[in-house]
């Protein structure tokens, strides 16, 4: 199903709620704040005659119903302190590079920095609520968090959060697969990696034992082994909480880790649309022409078939890159055994400290390499425009293309 974004804000969306008598959770609209008047954010501030008042917008209520109040009135200590957080990161930005100097005893606060401080607070919301969504959506145990204190930018507003493959019509990303291993304690000789020819991919510590290019095969749902069995790694989803965060060098979003992660440990899946490659081709033409790439090519076995992540995707849509990686790709065989179709992992390339940015290099996917000659017989039409790589590294190669 295709989606359409909702083109109403949300104060037009909590005014009808209300007239409606309607509650609505994933919009702040409960039984309590349809009853009562329950602060919603802080929108302006004044002092008249020695006393401080707040503009408070009224969660549910149109903003022509904000109302001054008196500090005593507020029970509200979280949004009182927010809104002075960000008065006072306004006041102190820079100005061609001269820190203006703080001043808590003004009386009336100028225009721009008021609308500053409203556009916070509905951003602070609007992330809350992503968050909220990305949680409810996810199928693992591991936290989701989003944070934003770069700029005033929100949630992508045409991302849809899936957990696994959404194929395109005519593509069947589950070949029927009706068989498993009989094993009572995996591994044991007929196993489903040495079925197919290969080795197990993880050790006793259910970390990656193998090197980069050979698949994994895990059990899948036919198997009779149970759920601990040290062969379902990929297919549990990631263990460890992530924070989708916002980058300040012009990258836009990232991800880094909450957590620490060992060397060779599993940390999650890249999902997406499957596409053909022909599909894939023409989108590529329009993500180069934006900036944007998200298209991995499944060229384990052949180049028939792409995943394209910009609009449905995973946590993984927005992992950045870097020349210097600390994730690196597998293809993965679970329920599908189907060469051309793999799952896609990532795992981790060495001991990753809680904090740090989650990256891997995208000339993992085998796109054509413009800076080589294999791009000198293509048509200009085929010919790709070169997106400049801000990662940083040492090593960086100049170009994420």
């Amino acid at each position: 199903a295709w989606y359409v974004p909702c083109l109403a804000s949300l104060e037009t969306l909590q005014e009808l709620c209300r007239k409606e008598n309607l509650t609505c959770k994933s919009i702040g609209i409960t039984n309590r704040s349809l009853k009562s008047y329950e602060v919603e954010y802080l929108c302006d501030y004044k002092v008249e005659e020695g006393k401080a008042y707040y503009l408070v917008k009224w969660k549910g209520w149109p903003e022509s119903s904000n109302t001054w109040e008196p500090r005593k009135h507020l029970n509200c200590p979280l949004l009182v302190q927010n809104f002075l957080r960000d008065k006072n990161e306004y006041l102190s930005r820079g100005r061609e590079g001269k820190a203006m100097k703080v001043r808590n005893h003004v009386k009336t606060l100028k225009p721009a920095i008021a609308d500053y401080i409203v556009k916070k607070a509905k951003q602070r919301i609007a992330l809350q609520r992503w968050k909220e969504e990305l949680n409810r959506k996810k199928n693992h145990r591991a936290m989701i968090l989003v944070e934003n204190t770069v700029d005033l930018e929100g949630p992508p507003l045409d991302f849809y959060y899936i957990n696994e493959y959404k194929p395109a019509p005519g593509i069947n990303v589950l070949n029927g697969i009706t068989t498993g291993c009989e094993c009572a304690d995996c591994p044991a000789e007929k196993c489903c990696p040495k079925e197919a020819g290969f080795i197990l991919a993880y050790n006793k510590r259910k970390k990656l034992k193998i090197q980069p290019g050979l698949p994994i095969y895990e059990c899948n749902s036919y198997c009779r082994c149970g759920p601990d069995c040290p062969n379902r790694i990929v297919q549990k989803g990631t263990p460890y909480s992530l924070c989708i965060f916002r980058t300040n060098n012009g990258r836009g979003w990232g991800v880094k880790t909450l957590q620490k992660i060992k060397t060779n440990s599993f940390v999650m899946e890249y999902v997406g649309e499957v596409i053909t490659s022909e599909e894939a081709e023409r989108r590529g033409q329009l993500y180069d022409n934006q900036g944007n790439t998200y298209l991995f090519d499944l060229d384990y076995d052949s180049d028939e078939f792409t995943v394209d992540a910009a609009r449905y995707g995973n946590v993984s849509h927005f992992v950045n890159h870097s020349c210097d990686p600390n994730l690196q790709v597998f293809n993965v065989f679970i329920d599908n055994l189907d060469l051309r179709l793999p799952r896609i992992a990532l795992f981790s390339t060495r001991t990753i400290k809680a904090g740090e940015e989650l990256t891997f290099d995208y000339q993992m996917k085998g796109s054509i390499d413009l800076s080589s000659d294999s791009a000198e017989g293509l048509s200009p039409s085929k010919k790709r425009i070169r997106t400049v790589c801000k990662c940083g590294s040492v090593c960086c190669r100049g170009y994420l293309n």
